[in-house]
């Protein structure tokens, strides 16, 4: 792998080693012999892989004449305020210095792939190619430079692809130099690819190049495997988040915590692309329909969106110290009462329960009680956010009135800061707090993959998606009924904003009315999904990639009927067999049943089987393609 130099992150994520390669040594050598400051170790993450790290900093005094070959070779200039550019350019030129010395040294013995992935390595690629280096290249990306500009302005964006002036667009918002990058790289790439079908639709149109393969995100399953221990791990998870809201809630707990869901969304605080804007809609009316139905389920919903703060609030910091001083007061009269209960009992007399307790104990008892009233509202924030009356999601929070009121059916916590076990307030990592949800919701309207949803399926957690995010995509191609395996996908793509947030909110009022035990039963399906989603299927897109651009590069050497794996059906899961975890098609006949009540319809096991038949080795890739390339997994059922 190839990246910048930081001297802070090489001293603590890298461990500095000697190239085992001589060419890889020689070339890098050259750099450092005209005055370039190289790096090379192994990077301390799983897998280990070696990374070549380059100082751009040391190297910043060829800034002018690298954007003079820069312009002399595709005419792009860059100004010279924008400090992005200018670091991808001397970057660039640094990776393109390298791979020139790499190939002298190893005369096609053997052939090089590059893989560059988004427009800050572009410029590597497109002086690569400029200056004629034997080189084989894939370019990446991973979200279009413009679209996200695009969708983060609020433009209808899909609807209006084709409508699009680009050049104008990208110069109105002063980017047009970096798209000129992006673009560039694109068309001098013997291999394009993105991440999903929506995006290659997207780059079609914004830079003009059809993928000629899409990668999908993989995610390491094993990594999150906990083999039939993810219930457990939720039952585990989930007491840990019942404590914090125990703590948050103090003096409005009047809600059953055995009935109450969480609902939580995840990322990079982008309030239009993420879907935050719909998600909030679709709250308001999910707690209207819950207050009308009379619902005894609450939900509460976390946002975890890092944010501009000053540190916790105090409100937060003192509910979890009252929620920790009822617990230590409630273990001292525990102890107490054991021991009177005990030495009772020893005596051979049934204790006087009036006389058990006496007069200190009932003090420190009301004391703790009075210590829990609250005159105002549980706060919907956990931080003092810097920008708090212009914040856009306490704005929405104010414009449909969650304040977290003892009437509503859905609680709000905005937790403006990633998670981590260290926090005085929320000790959990993400991995942990993910397990311990119900439900993640992700009505994202601009998302090339979608990893947050991903890593719900693989730790058997449903969740939220949309049909305008590539993980959306990829699983309607490849499960007939989504919703049955836990991942409900809203459609944003071809229905109004309106009825998208109707669909929402119906998908999680459904959910809300499921019973414990269809939820164990989706849980159960959900994980099954992810071998999907594993490298080891997904990495195959990858190599694919490598074969095309070889054989592009090097059409007298490499061939692609050569590399044709064997044909293989394509798969999609089927609808389940059993009873399906809508409470609607589930319905007993009897007005009350138990959450436990055994039906003879669900076997776990024969339905895991029938799953388990249906994952083939499921990816066919064939010959390089000609005009619109057929995308791996059409064919087949």
């Amino acid at each position: 792998m190839m990246g910048p130099y930081y001297e802070h992150n090489f001293k603590t994520q890298v461990e500095k080693c000697e190239p085992p390669n001589q060419a890889i040594k020689a070339a890098m050598d050259s750099l450092i012999n005209n005055g370039c400051q190289v790096h090379f170790g192994r990077w301390l993450i799983e897998g280990s892989p070696y990374v070549i790290l380059f100082d751009i900093g040391a190297a910043a005094w060829n800034l002018d004449r690298w954007k003079g070959d820069l312009w002399n070779a595709c005419s792009i200039g860059l100004p010279y305020h924008d400090r992005e550019a200018n670091d991808s350019l001397v970057f660039g030129s640094l990776v393109a210095w390298f791979f020139k010395e790499l190939t002298d040294q190893l005369q096609d013995k053997p052939n090089v792939i590059a893989h560059f992935h988004e427009w800050q390595a572009g410029t590597g690629l497109v002086l690569s190619r400029s200056r004629k280096i034997p080189l084989a290249t894939v370019f990446t990306t991973h979200a279009t430079l413009l679209g996200r500009y695009l969708c983060a302005g609020n433009a209808d964006f899909y609807n209006n692809l084709d409508k699009f002036n680009i050049d104008q667009e990208a110069g109105e918002r002063q980017i047009y130099h970096r798209y000129c990058l992006e673009r560039a790289a694109v068309h001098c790439a013997h291999v394009f690819t993105t991440v999903s079908q929506i995006t290659a639709v997207e780059a079609n149109h914004m830079l003009h190049r059809q993928p000629d393969v899409v990668t999908p995100n993989g995610l390491n399953v094993r990594k999150f495997s906990a083999m039939h221990e993810f219930q457990n791990l939720h039952s585990m998870n989930k007491a840990k988040i019942q404590e914090f809201v125990r703590g948050h809630f103090y003096g409005h707990l009047d809600f059953n915590l055995e009935k109450t869901l969480f609902f939580f969304i995840a990322g990079r605080y982008e309030f239009s692309n993420k879907g935050a804007d719909l998600f909030l809609e679709s709250l308001s009316r999910l707690n209207y329909l819950l207050r009308v139905q009379k619902s005894d389920v609450t939900v509460v919903v976390f946002f975890i969106m890092p944010a501009k703060t000053n540190n916790f609030n105090v409100e937060s910091l003192k509910g979890q110290a009252v929620r920790k001083q009822l617990w230590d007061t409630a273990q001292s009269v525990k102890e107490k009462f054991g021991k009177r209960l005990y030495e009772s009992l020893l005596r051979g007399e049934i204790p006087d329960m009036s006389k058990i307790l006496d007069r200190d104990d009932f003090t420190i008892m009301k004391r703790a009680i009075y210590a829990t009233q609250r005159h105002s509202f549980p706060p919907v924030t956990t931080h003092n956010m810097l920008d708090d009356s212009t914040d856009p999601i306490l704005s929405n929070i104010r414009r449909i009135g969650l304040f977290n009121g003892r009437n509503d059916r859905v609680k709000i916590v905005f937790h403006p800061e990633f998670l981590s076990s260290t926090s005085p307030l929320l000790p959990m990592d993400y991995e942990e707090f993910v397990r311990g949800c119900h439900l993640g919701v992700f009505p994202s309207y601009y998302e090339p993959w979608g990893y947050t949803p991903g890593e719900c399926t693989v730790m058997g957690i449903p969740s939220v998606t949309t049909n305008l995010s590539g993980f959306g995509c990829f699983m309607e191609e490849h499960v007939s009924d989504p919703s049955e395996y836990g991942i409900y996908i809203v459609d944003r793509r071809f229905r109004s904003a309106d009825e998208s947030c109707n669909q929402l909110t119906q998908f999680m009022f459904s959910f809300c009315q499921q019973s414990r035990r269809q939820r164990i039963i989706q849980r159960n399906r959900t994980e099954r999904l992810s071998d999907l989603l594993d490298w080891r299927y997904l990495g195959r897109f990858y190599m694919h990639a490598r074969h095309l651009a070889l054989s592009r590069s090097f059409p007298g050497k490499f061939k692609m009927d050569h590399l044709n794996l064997a044909p293989t059906q394509g798969f999609r899961y089927p609808r389940p067999a059993s009873v399906p975890p809508s409470p609607s098609a589930s319905s007993h006949s009897t007005p009350h049943h138990s959450d436990e009540e055994d039906d003879d319809t669900y076997d776990e096991e024969e339905e895991a089987e029938r799953d388990r038949q249906n994952i083939k080795a499921p990816f066919t890739l064939g010959a390089e393609p000609e005009g619109k390339s057929k995308q791996p997994l059409e064919n087949g059922n």
